[in-house]
């Protein structure tokens, strides 16, 4: 049992792919008035999951409209709540994203102003927990070079995105700075930020447009099958994901960021392996990797400039996981069973 008798708890975004695992985490863990705003109720196929948890855990879960771009929007749902959990943000993969700032930065940022100027409304919110990103903390792989041992670890900031140079983590470092801002300028209210990898894992969300599952539907699809391109990713599997805010919003002592990500990266390749290696007549996986010299050659053509395949391609780095580990009490399961979990997921049509 969680601590459940304590109060509602609002979560944004309940219908994006973290948000949805979220929302059923609290349910399941004896949470008693569960809030979540979606941003149309009438959206049959997001809200779906949403209802079936409403019919599962009948009068704890409660849902509510609210638009992040909307001032005051997030107050009704959030009143009489002790924790919010602001999770609602769009992540898009660059080639679906057509005006940086209209479809990440605003979103992001505003919608991050206006959430926080909800809990300054509302006296009852004694904690807030953030969904940022580990791109809030680099912004291409090489500027984890330059930190200490280059390994990833929750002490940097991104200072090298722009909205025209990886707009997502543009919007999200500014967003997670934003926060910071707000929580310095008063004492009410306590901010926890977990920040984590790309975020894989069954999915709830038929209808979700998270990038992390357009990402991978590339790569089971067959886009990569003429061979796998030399990029790798810092990964986490959703159901950590949601536990970490959970964590963060129960223990007292939970504070600053928390990346949560596998200690080492998984390339595209690793990936095509761990799936063949349970399911070998997936013909469109990729069985070899590319060299880079292709990829230098042809990137271009598929949308990637020199200038981002100089600073990830073929590079990994370590990531320090550790105040997960110690202070959220975050278990990680291994990478090949959150990717075959999510394969599986994809395959019944989930994703």
């Amino acid at each position: 049992m969680g601590v459940g008798g304590r109060g509602a708890v609002l979560v944004t975004g309940g219908s994006g792919f973290v948000g949805s695992h979220l929302v059923r985490r609290l349910l399941e863990r004896g949470y008693h008035q569960v809030r979540t705003t979606v941003r149309s109720a009438a959206d049959t196929a997001k809200v779906a999951p949403l209802r079936e948890m409403q019919e599962a855990f009948p009068g704890r879960l409660e849902l509510f409209e609210a638009d992040l771009l909307a001032d005051g929007s997030f107050d009704a749902a959030m009143s009489g709540c002790r924790v919010v959990f602001h999770v609602a943000s769009p992540f898009l993969m660059p080639e679906k994203i057509k005006d940086g700032r209209r479809d990440m930065v605003d979103p992001a940022l505003l919608g991050t102003r206006n959430v926080l100027a909800g809990v300054e409304r509302t006296p009852t919110v004694g904690k807030v927990v953030l969904t940022s990103t580990v791109g809030a903390i680099f912004g291409d792989y090489a500027d984890v070079r330059d930190m200490d041992g280059g390994v990833l670890s929750e002490k940097y900031f991104n200072t090298t995105s722009t909205v025209e140079n990886n707009p997502y983590h543009y919007a999200k470092t500014l967003a997670e700075r934003e926060a910071w801002a707000a929580e310095a300028a008063q004492d009410r209210w306590r901010l926890v930020s977990v920040n984590p990898g790309l975020v894989l894992g069954p999915s709830l969300t038929p209808a979700s447009r998270s990038g992390s599952l357009f990402l991978l539907d590339e790569l089971f699809k067959g886009y990569f099958f003429y061979g796998a391109p030399d990029f790798s990713f810092t990964t986490a599997d959703v159901r950590e994901v949601a536990d970490a805010h959970i964590a963060a919003a129960e223990h007292d002592g939970a504070e600053g960021r928390y990346i949560v990500a596998a200690g080492t990266m998984t390339s595209f390749h690793d990936m095509a392996r761990v799936v063949r290696g349970r399911y070998p007549r997936s013909l469109r996986l990729p069985r070899t990797a590319l060299p880079h010299w292709p990829v230098r050659v042809l990137g271009p053509a598929f949308g990637l400039t020199q200038d981002y395949i100089r600073k990830h391609l073929g590079i990994r780095f370590r990531v320090d996981n550790g105040r997960s580990v110690r202070e959220l009490g975050i278990t990680y399961r291994p990478v090949e069973e959150t990717l075959l979990d999510h394969y599986e997921s994809w395959r019944h049509g989930r994703t």
